[in-house]
Protein backbone atom coordinates (compact mmCIF):
# COMPACT_ATOMS: atom_id res chain seq x y z
CA UNK A 1 0.00 0.00 0.00
CA UNK A 2 2.91 2.64 0.90
CA UNK A 3 4.48 1.99 -2.74
CA UNK A 4 0.68 2.97 -4.43
CA UNK A 5 0.95 6.43 -2.02
CA UNK A 6 2.40 9.30 -3.96
CA UNK A 7 5.09 11.43 -2.33
CA UNK A 8 4.16 14.74 -1.39
CA UNK A 9 5.00 17.53 -3.54
CA UNK A 10 8.59 19.08 -2.69
CA UNK A 11 7.81 22.76 -1.63
CA UNK A 12 11.47 23.55 -0.85
CA UNK A 13 12.60 22.50 -3.57
CA UNK A 14 10.64 24.84 -5.62
CA UNK A 15 11.61 27.14 -3.65
CA UNK A 16 15.45 26.53 -3.66
CA UNK A 17 14.48 26.42 -7.87
CA UNK A 18 12.93 30.16 -8.09
CA UNK A 19 15.30 31.62 -5.40
CA UNK A 20 18.65 30.48 -7.68
CA UNK A 21 16.36 31.99 -10.30
CA UNK A 22 15.60 35.34 -8.75
CA UNK A 23 19.24 35.90 -7.30
CA UNK A 24 21.01 34.77 -10.60
CA UNK A 25 19.26 37.36 -12.75
CA UNK A 26 19.89 39.58 -9.86
CA UNK A 27 23.43 38.98 -9.87
CA UNK A 28 23.18 39.04 -13.35
CA UNK A 29 21.63 42.40 -13.76
CA UNK A 30 23.83 44.35 -11.58
CA UNK A 31 26.60 43.62 -13.28
CA UNK A 32 25.56 44.53 -16.03
CA UNK A 33 24.13 47.79 -15.03
CA UNK A 34 27.84 48.62 -13.91
CA UNK A 35 28.16 49.19 -17.88
CA UNK A 36 25.20 51.60 -18.30
CA UNK A 37 26.04 54.60 -20.11
CA UNK A 38 29.68 53.38 -21.24
CA UNK A 39 30.16 53.00 -24.82
CA UNK A 40 30.81 49.51 -25.99
CA UNK A 41 34.08 48.58 -27.84
CA UNK A 42 37.78 48.83 -26.34
CA UNK A 43 38.62 46.91 -23.26
CA UNK A 44 37.71 48.87 -20.35
CA UNK A 45 39.95 47.21 -17.68
CA UNK A 46 42.48 44.15 -17.49
CA UNK A 47 43.62 42.06 -17.97
CA UNK A 48 43.07 40.84 -14.61
CA UNK A 49 45.40 37.70 -14.07
CA UNK A 50 46.18 37.70 -17.88
CA UNK A 51 43.17 35.59 -17.67
CA UNK A 52 40.17 38.36 -17.88
CA UNK A 53 39.36 41.72 -19.93
CA UNK A 54 36.50 43.87 -19.30
CA UNK A 55 35.48 44.35 -23.06
CA UNK A 56 31.07 46.17 -23.22
CA UNK A 57 29.76 44.94 -26.80
CA UNK A 58 26.25 45.16 -27.12
CA UNK A 59 24.74 41.79 -28.87
CA UNK A 60 21.97 42.15 -31.08
CA UNK A 61 21.97 38.36 -32.03
CA UNK A 62 22.80 34.96 -30.16
CA UNK A 63 25.84 33.53 -29.45
CA UNK A 64 29.02 34.20 -31.32
CA UNK A 65 26.68 36.70 -32.83
CA UNK A 66 24.48 34.23 -34.80
CA UNK A 67 20.95 35.95 -35.77
CA UNK A 68 22.22 39.70 -35.59
CA UNK A 69 19.82 41.50 -35.29
CA UNK A 70 16.86 39.46 -34.13
CA UNK A 71 17.12 40.04 -30.77
CA UNK A 72 13.14 40.67 -29.96
CA UNK A 73 12.50 36.84 -32.03
CA UNK A 74 15.74 35.26 -29.46
CA UNK A 75 13.77 36.97 -26.51
CA UNK A 76 10.43 35.79 -26.98
CA UNK A 77 12.44 32.23 -27.44
CA UNK A 78 14.70 32.61 -24.30
CA UNK A 79 11.22 33.45 -22.66
CA UNK A 80 9.48 30.41 -23.79
CA UNK A 81 12.49 27.39 -23.74
CA UNK A 82 12.55 28.96 -19.79
CA UNK A 83 9.42 28.40 -20.00
CA UNK A 84 8.93 24.85 -20.43
CA UNK A 85 12.32 24.13 -18.58
CA UNK A 86 10.68 25.38 -15.32
CA UNK A 87 7.16 23.36 -16.34
CA UNK A 88 9.32 20.63 -17.05
CA UNK A 89 11.01 20.37 -13.31
CA UNK A 90 8.44 21.66 -11.50
CA UNK A 91 6.05 18.88 -12.59
CA UNK A 92 8.71 16.18 -12.02
CA UNK A 93 10.03 17.64 -8.84
CA UNK A 94 9.23 14.48 -6.93
CA UNK A 95 11.66 12.69 -9.33
CA UNK A 96 14.41 14.96 -9.90
CA UNK A 97 17.84 15.14 -8.70
CA UNK A 98 18.75 18.16 -6.46
CA UNK A 99 21.94 18.84 -9.49
CA UNK A 100 19.55 18.39 -12.44
CA UNK A 101 17.32 20.94 -9.91
CA UNK A 102 20.01 23.61 -9.38
CA UNK A 103 21.08 23.08 -13.09
CA UNK A 104 17.76 23.72 -14.33
CA UNK A 105 17.50 27.10 -12.25
CA UNK A 106 20.82 28.22 -14.05
CA UNK A 107 19.52 27.83 -16.90
CA UNK A 108 16.38 29.45 -17.16
CA UNK A 109 17.98 32.40 -14.84
CA UNK A 110 20.44 32.93 -17.66
CA UNK A 111 18.28 32.68 -20.22
CA UNK A 112 15.84 34.95 -18.26
CA UNK A 113 18.36 37.69 -17.24
CA UNK A 114 19.45 37.73 -21.11
CA UNK A 115 15.72 38.16 -22.61
CA UNK A 116 15.39 40.95 -20.08
CA UNK A 117 18.11 43.11 -21.75
CA UNK A 118 16.83 41.83 -25.56
CA UNK A 119 13.12 43.68 -24.87
CA UNK A 120 14.70 46.31 -21.74
CA UNK A 121 17.38 47.48 -24.16
CA UNK A 122 17.19 46.01 -27.63
CA UNK A 123 20.41 43.88 -27.19
CA UNK A 124 22.25 41.83 -24.54
CA UNK A 125 25.11 43.65 -22.56
CA UNK A 126 28.32 41.00 -22.93
CA UNK A 127 31.54 42.40 -20.87
CA UNK A 128 33.44 39.57 -19.84
CA UNK A 129 36.13 38.40 -22.54
CA UNK A 130 39.23 35.51 -22.17
CA UNK A 131 42.46 37.51 -22.78
CA UNK A 132 44.74 34.46 -23.45
CA UNK A 133 42.03 33.02 -26.68
CA UNK A 134 39.71 34.21 -28.89
CA UNK A 135 36.50 33.85 -27.47
CA UNK A 136 33.30 35.73 -27.68
CA UNK A 137 32.11 38.27 -24.68
CA UNK A 138 29.65 36.95 -22.72
CA UNK A 139 28.36 37.99 -19.28
CA UNK A 140 26.70 36.59 -16.08
CA UNK A 141 23.56 34.89 -17.65
CA UNK A 142 25.72 33.09 -20.57
CA UNK A 143 27.76 31.98 -17.49
CA UNK A 144 24.09 30.43 -15.30
CA UNK A 145 23.09 28.85 -19.14
CA UNK A 146 26.52 27.41 -19.55
CA UNK A 147 27.45 26.02 -15.96
CA UNK A 148 23.60 24.48 -15.71
CA UNK A 149 23.84 22.81 -18.95
CA UNK A 150 27.33 21.30 -17.94
CA UNK A 151 26.08 20.52 -14.39
CA UNK A 152 22.65 18.91 -16.05
CA UNK A 153 24.50 16.60 -18.39
CA UNK A 154 27.08 15.55 -16.01
CA UNK A 155 24.28 15.02 -13.51
CA UNK A 156 22.81 12.73 -15.87
CA UNK A 157 24.79 10.50 -16.75
CA UNK A 158 26.38 10.00 -13.18
CA UNK A 159 22.52 8.83 -12.89
CA UNK A 160 22.70 6.62 -16.09
CA UNK A 161 25.75 4.97 -14.83
CA UNK A 162 24.66 4.55 -11.04
CA UNK A 163 21.23 2.83 -12.45
CA UNK A 164 23.20 0.44 -14.92
CA UNK A 165 25.16 -0.88 -11.90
Amino acid sequence: MDQLQKKPYPIKKALVFFAIVIAWIILDQMTKSLFAGQTPGGVLAGPFLDLIDIRLVHNTGGAWGIFSGSTFALGLFSVAVCAVITIFFLATARGTDTVQFVAAALIVAGGLGNAIDRFAQGFVVDFIEFSFFDFPVFNVADIGVTCGFALLVLSMLFTLRTENH
